[in-house]
């Protein structure tokens, strides 16, 4: 412990001292992030960190890629975030790494960084500004608040307000339509789901089915396959992070069960996790595809087109 602290005191000196010279005549401004915190920036930062898979999509997104100098463990998308350097897990952050890259702003989330990590790098004088998506309509908000942050303010307008029509459009086409219930499975043994306190849930209310564990006491409960029978649900995605042959042996696994009316109509499909689990733009990607699963007669209609 004192020799994590030693480190940590090595690394903030430095920084300390190169930030109480400030270059003459920056132009600081003010930015509220989702805590209700004050956060100072002088200037569009140039050096950024990130502190979450999902907030690295973003800054992708918003065509940031250049001015990301770390990103933590599973930044995988996309692939170019691979290369940037690792600053640990979003949840067990490398504090002295994060001060070595010498950033000019990180970005955190409220669920997923630890309080006292953010706090050192305060201390250190790195601005940290906190974002905190709770449902799929906040991903466009998040994304704004982001480019505002980061100077690109116009482009990331037009990005959001694009995001939010995709959002609005599945919402009108799913109106109306008898709303199936789902069971989503995002890990395989054991089996968990996801209650109405997970941003899944609101994908599958935004798709227009009815999530058969939104009434569950935790957030990711455990679920047997006993209660998955008693249940019946008309359709199940199984949206792990596990690929290849243990995700395909999952589905052929429900296919035994014919007294559910999912198995029995052939109505059990596999989900990129990626696109369901992350706050990120892409969740819209995975809002679209669950709305064609749970509606397939949409497709139809459209003549196999939907979203272009």
């Amino acid at each position: 412990m004192k020799r994590r602290a030693c480190l940590i005191m090595c690394c903030l000196l430095p920084v300390l001292i190169l930030g109480l010279t400030n270059p003459e005549g920056a132009r600081s401004e003010s930015f509220v992030d989702a805590l209700g915190r004050s956060v100072v920036l002088s200037g569009a930062p140039r050096r950024i960190v990130s502190l979450a898979p999902s907030v690295t999509e973003i800054l992708y997104y918003l065509g940031l890629g250049d001015r990301i100098v770390g990103v933590t463990m599973f930044s995988d998308y996309p692939p170019k975030a691979l290369k940037k350097p690792k600053v640990g897990s979003y949840a067990h952050l490398n504090v002295e790494r994060i001060i070595e890259l010498g950033p000019d702003l990180a970005i955190g989330t409220k669920d997923g960084n630890e309080p006292n990590c953010v706090a050192l790098l305060e201390q250190a004088g790195i601005p940290v500004y906190i974002v905190n998506p709770r449902h799929v309509e906040d991903v466009a908000e998040t994304l704004y608040s982001v480019a505002r942050l980061c100077g690109v303010e116009q482009g990331g307008k037009r990005l959001a307000e694009s995001l939010s029509m995709r959002v609005e459009k599945v919402r009108k086409m799913v109106q109306g339509l008898p709303k199936p219930v789902v069971f989503l499975q995002i890990n395989l043994k054991p089996i968990i789901s996801v209650s109405r306190h997970s941003i899944h849930n609101d994908v599958i209310r935004l798709a227009g089915g009815i999530n058969m564990m939104e009434d569950a006491p935790t957030t990711y409960p455990t679920v047997s396959v006993e209660e998955v029978l008693a249940r019946k649900p008309d359709v199940i995605i199984i949206s792990s992070m596990e690929r290849g042959g243990r995700f395909e042996k999952a589905k052929r696994e429900w296919m035994q069960w014919k007294s559910i009316p999912a198995v029995r109509n052939n109505r059990v499909y596999l989900v990129n996790s990626d696109i369901l689990d992350r706050p990120s733009p892409r969740i819209v990607k995975g809002l679209e595809t669950v709305a064609e699963l749970l509606h397939p007669e949409l497709t139809k209609k459209e003549n196999g087109v939907l979203w272009r």
